[in-house]
């Protein structure tokens, strides 16, 4: 449980996140994947990243229940800073980053896939933004980097999911396959990739993300603050609390 390295072949590092039951990490977790992954972006010998998960799906976002134990701010805090972490270390890796995207992916999976290099999603693999059900914000940034931004707004305001082949259908998902081959598929993804000059490969990261149109990270930032804010003004707890439920009373109807 928690966060793995695995060298499968010669340039390839497989970045393994597992915390049961949903992959919903903690503060701690979010930190612990962000320093394997810049960990692997700064070995020479490595070429291309896999970022994977275990168990049921590819990551449910941060862990509420570490929030709702924590009475003052410290875990929301920790995840806001976790997660921005996390996300920039898929961003910054200096070599690229192949996400395989089982299951669900959610909340924070978005941050993570949505800074990614190249996304190999199973077959049964869905992608949303249930901030809104959860009291929180954020990760816009990302999704608007997997799907044109009307629709990112229309499944950011409901809440609900795309699947892999849509994604696949908007030119976000690489490829598509069952879930006992997507281990593998994002493997023969990466050996491509790893096939090129160590060196180059390097540069050609550094000039992607030179001319990116949006600042990734300052864009994020911006929207954590308003987390914050909704925190601060407990309508984060009161949403949190009833996951998204109508929280309208009599007098707000009337």
């Amino acid at each position: 449980m928690g966060v793995s390295t695995a060298r499968p072949e010669k340039g390839i590092c497989v970045v393994t996140a597992d915390f049961p039951p949903v992959n919903a990490l903690p503060v701690q977790g979010w930190y612990d994947l962000a320093d394997a992954l810049r960990a692997a972006g700064r070995d020479p010998g490595i070429r291309c990243v896999v970022l994977a998960a275990a168990g049921r799906g590819f990551n449910a976002g941060v862990d509420i229940k570490e929030m709702q134990r924590d009475t003052g701010h410290t875990a929301l805090v920790g995840a806001n800073r976790g997660c921005y972490e996390a996300f920039a270390a898929v961003y910054e890796c200096e070599v690229p980053v192949v996400a395989a995207v089982n299951g669900f992916c959610l909340g924070g999976g978005i941050g993570l896939v949505g800074n990614a290099d190249a996304i190999v999603a199973s077959d049964d693999a869905t992608f949303g933004l249930p901030e809104l059900d959860r009291g929180a914000l954020g990760a816009a940034t990302h999704l608007a980097r997997l799907v044109p931004q009307h629709l990112m707004r229309a499944l950011y305001y409901t809440s609900r999911t795309a699947t892999a082949r849509e994604l696949h259908a908007h030119g976000s998902v690489w490829k598509v396959v069952p879930r006992e081959e997507l281990a593998a598929a994002a493997q023969e993804l990466a050996r491509e990739i790893a096939r090129k000059d160590g060196c180059l490969i390097r540069l050609a990261k550094a000039a992607i993300n030179g001319i990116d149109p949006v600042d990734v990270r300052r864009s994020y930032r911006f929207e954590q603050g308003f987390t914050f804010e909704a925190n601060l003004s407990g309508v984060a707890d009161r949403v949190r609390d009833t996951f998204g439920k109508d929280t309208f009373g009599e007098e707000d109807r009337a």
